[in-house]
């Protein structure tokens, strides 16, 4: 809703009409005029609470408003004018209150809707809010303005209204009809103000709280002059004995079953007496059980504060408790109710600059209430008071609570030291890390793991809007293991698609050789280390020569810009031959001989200096896999191009292509293909580019590299995907030849290319394909799953065409198999239903119909059979058993 509004006010921006500055009582600029009508609003308790905010729009708010740009806005996008269609916001109706106005009003009244009924509302508003603003972006002001917008349009509401029964008493839907929005707004009167902007700047991918990076900054350079807070020397690690009080921590059953607070300090003491520490220390933003009362409920039912917003460090009672840093005291109190701080102190600082921050100090003894009045200055240094005792500190453990705030959000000395999930990043900026105050050994953020929902709305805000997820519910994986992933409940999935993990996941030979070297040294290439050159070494044995130069570098994409840099050196040249729906990287060089990207949706079209040729697809093309000529005849595409080059005065630097066709759909060369290819391309002058990235290092089975199942070698090889199993390793490989070419004076380094870590990890992932026999294993399961397709595709039509060698296969799904129509609808289906039954799966090819099949090469013959029973259920369930059956063209 928040995007659709968005491309809305983009498109009204530019309207001017006379009528559009008129009077009129949906007009949010003049929202006094509706204080008249609050006498008559019943209860009487309603009408005050509407007229404190009309009369509040009017002394404050409306000034802040008026000094936005004004534009024509909907004005009313209310649940009856919001067209939906497949869930989605397809368009607005009825433009009868459009109206001059501002972006932050339109927000508001389509917040003010959405947000009836929910038990979390500024949850709702953050998220339309943040759809607008990614789509067009909202000024800080315009953000500050959306709470108060929001009581003030649900304020108008009510008086018309009111106004209107005056008129019309016998018509009682008037007042029924609002019963949504008093119930918002005696919703919205528990809320803090400042937070729910804070919770909306925080959607927009703002710092919650606008003085926090300023108060960060200052910590930070001033934190070795910072006093300490207790006598324990916290950063000795012979003192300290981290507790984890954490729902799901090593202490978090034993906690469960101790009685009273006296057991549970006694647990805390014996577990510091195991460790002989002298203070025990409860991480900042730790998720815990231990708060109980009612006092930690929310408005939500489904929530409660239990994120430790804070750090505790247990020490005796009677200890006393220092500021770290010279301020002002704020506050004074005592917070007796049950599980509260009991005796409290906060202090007020300032930043070099001004700007104030604040330090509290919780569950102190009675006597700390005396030592200290508001007003009173101290020194870094200064006792506080003293550690309280239960049942006074709150009836807790002796312990301090200590805690550093940038803002007291109108909570005055009843300050929350626990948090909800929900607002999570606000609580963070608001009650910032006490570790940029007091050090001890190890860091004090807990770490927090967020649920599937809210890391997807924290991606929407904080990464790029273009990365793409799996599934219509995207799956939180948290652990891998050989050929299985798990999600955040423990679920386990076979992972059928992810071709980065080659050997499986978390190798146990590539994790011991990352870790072993990451603990010794990891540095650039400008020193001498064995790794590298054993890398290369062992690398080069697996390539037919000549091709015995290698390049480290990070990434796929990265591999090949080198290979095109490498070959417009060697050529002194620059254009490329490619293949239709080829894909090669994301960098620009790669991008630039990608049609995937650059003839798709959002590309800028073909450079000149690239030339497509005929995609060499059996299946789809004018060849097909009867044809025994395929691949010469395909071939010829690429000697048309190289002529149409010549015609031009030019000649090819490279032909770069897949060995076999990845994001083209799992295509599989047809035979003799790229040896009258490279024939072609060599007698012109250029040079062969094998893009390995997604086929090599033994997932063919039979063959190390894929180039090998079409009998030649290439000039230069790029490697990425699988040679790091994970860890962002690739390689360009190329002859001596052309490796001089490249050395013309121009130094190449890559910073992180061939560090001693990665190659490390290299040489593990090399050994582990020779010594777990991986590569037999790629033979036999692809020929497993190769059969067991072939068979499904005799009772199942929307199979059209099995291909694929080794582990790298595809399943082309069509409705017709002699009008091929593309079934991409039910291969989206298909991979939806296998996820359930606990199979990650993906789709692929020109037409997004072609299932990719490209697991790890671990993967064993019990994994096959259960794939391919679910991809039978699948089938049957996705195409109801309506088609006809016919044997489906395989190789």
């Amino acid at each position: 809703l928040g995007e659709y509004l968005a491309r809305l006010d983009m498109a009204l921006a530019g309207l001017s009409h006379d009528d559009a500055d008129r009077d009129f009582a949906w007009d949010m600029r003049s929202a006094a005029r509706h204080l008249e009508a609050t006498d008559h609003i019943e209860p009487c308790a309603t009408g005050r609470r509407v007229a404190a905010i009309l009369s509040r729009f009017e002394t404050a708010t409306r000034a802040r408003l008026m000094k936005r740009p004004q534009q024509v806005i909907h004005n009313d996008a209310n649940d009856h004018n919001i067209v939906v269609k497949n869930g989605k916001v397809a368009g607005l109706i009825d433009f009868g209150d459009a109206v001059l106005g501002h972006r932050s009003t339109e927000l508001a009244v389509a917040c003010a809707y959405a947000m009836c009924g929910d038990d979390d509302p500024f949850g709702v508003c953050a998220k339309i809010v943040a759809g607008y603003h990614a789509v067009n972006a909202l000024g800080e002001d315009d953000i500050a303005l959306i709470p108060d917008l929001i009581e003030t349009r649900i304020a108008m509401s009510i008086a018309v209204a009111a106004r209107q029964h005056i008129d019309q008493p016998d018509n009682d839907y008037l007042l029924v009809s609002q019963a949504p929005f008093r119930a918002l707004l005696e919703r919205l009167a528990k809320e803090n103000a400042e937070l729910a902007r804070f919770r909306l700047r925080d959607a927009c991918g703002l710092s919650p709280n606008p003085a926090t990076p300023a108060v960060v900054r200052y910590l930070n350079r001033n934190r070795s002059t910072f006093a300490p807070v207790c006598d324990v020397d916290l950063a000795d690690p012979g003192n300290v004995l981290m507790l984890d009080l954490s729902t799901t921590g090593e202490h978090a059953a034993a906690m469960r079953g101790l009685p009273d607070t006296a057991a549970f300090t006694a647990y805390i003491l014996a577990r510091m007496a195991e460790k002989g520490a002298s203070v025990a220390v409860g991480r900042y933003l730790e998720k815990r059980g231990v708060y109980t009362t009612d006092a930690y409920r929310t408005a939500d039912p489904g929530e409660r504060r239990d994120r430790h917003l804070g750090v505790d460090l247990f020490i005796a009672a009677g200890e006393p408790v220092y500021t770290p840093i010279a301020g002002v005291v704020e506050g004074v109190a005592n917070n007796d109710a049950a599980l509260d701080f009991g005796p409290t102190v906060i202090v007020r600082h300032e930043t070099d600059a001004g700007a104030p921050f604040w330090t509290l100090y919780g569950h102190l003894s009675i006597e700390t209430l005396d030592h200290l009045a508001p007003g009173q200055t101290l020194d870094a240094g200064d006792t506080i008071g003293w550690v309280g005792d239960f049942p006074i500190n709150g009836d807790w453990p002796p312990h301090l609570h200590f805690q550093v705030m940038t803002s007291l959000p109108d909570m005055g000395t009843g300050i929350h030291g626990v948090g909800t999930d929900k607002m999570l990043d606000t609580w963070e900026s608001v009650f910032i890390d006490p570790e940029l105050v007091i050090r001890t050994p190890f860091p004090l953020r807990a770490p927090v793991e967020r649920t599937a929902a809210e890391l997807r709305f924290r991606r929407r805000v904080h990464l790029g809007r273009m990365l793409s997820l799996s599934y219509s519910e995207p799956v939180k994986i948290v652990r891998g293991r050989g050929q299985y992933l798990f999600d955040e409940h423990g679920k386990r999935y076979l992972d059928m698609v992810n071709n980065v993990c080659h050997v499986g996941h978390c190798h146990p030979r590539v994790v011991a050789a990352g870790q072993r070297q990451m603990g010794t040294l990891n540095t650039n290439t400008r020193y001498l280390h064995d790794n590298i050159v054993e890398f290369a070494k062992r690398l080069a044995t697996t390539l037919p020569d000549p091709l015995s130069a290698c390049f480290f570098v990070n990434s796929g994409s990265e591999a090949n810009d080198l290979a095109l840099r490498l070959a417009r050196a060697h050529t002194g040249r620059d254009h490329v031959l490619v293949l239709e729906q080829g894909y090669h990287g994301h960098v620009s060089a790669a991008v630039d001989v990608s049609p995937y990207k650059f003839a798709g949706r959002g590309g800028r079209g073909r450079p000149d200096s690239t030339r497509i040729c005929e995609l060499p697809d059996t299946f789809r093309g004018r060849f097909r896999h009867d044809d025994p000529d395929a691949g010469a005849k395909y071939a010829t595409s690429v000697e048309s191009r190289i002529d149409e080059l010549a015609r031009e005065g030019a000649a090819p630097a490279a032909f770069i292509a897949e060995s076999l066709g990845g994001v083209s759909g799992q295509l599989v060369l047809p035979a003799g293909y790229l040896e009258s290819v490279y024939r072609f391309v060599r007698d012109a002058g250029g040079v062969c580019i094998a893009d390995e990235v997604q086929v090599g290092l033994g997932r063919m089975g039979a063959f190390m590299w894929g180039f090998e199942t079409q009998g030649v070698v290439p000039d230069i090889v790029t490697i990425g995907k699988p040679l790091g199993n994970g860890h962002p390793v690739a390689a360009v490989v190329t002859t001596a030849p052309i490796a001089e070419s490249f050395n013309n004076g121009m130094e190449y380094f890559n910073t992180f290319g061939g560090n001693p870590v990665s190659c490390a990890i290299g040489l593990a992932v090399l050994d582990a394909i020779v010594t777990d026999g991986l590569m037999e294993n790629a033979m036999h399961r692809g020929r497993q799953l190769l059969d067991g397709l072939s068979r499904l595709g005799m009772r199942h039509a929307l199979i059209g065409d099995v291909r694929g060698i080794g582990l790298f296969v595809g399943a082309e799904l069509v409705r017709d198999r002699d009008t091929l129509e593309p079934a991409t609808t039910e291969a989206r289906a298909l991979t939806e239903y296998v996820k359930r039954r606990g199979i990650l799966l993906s789709t692929d090819g020109r037409y997004d119909n072609v299932l990719k099949i490209k697991p790890p090469i671990c993967i064993a013959d019990a994994d096959v059979e259960f794939f391919l029973d679910c991809l039978d259920d699948g089938l049957t369930a996705v195409a109801e058993g309506a088609l006809r059956t016919q044997r489906p063209r395989s190789r």
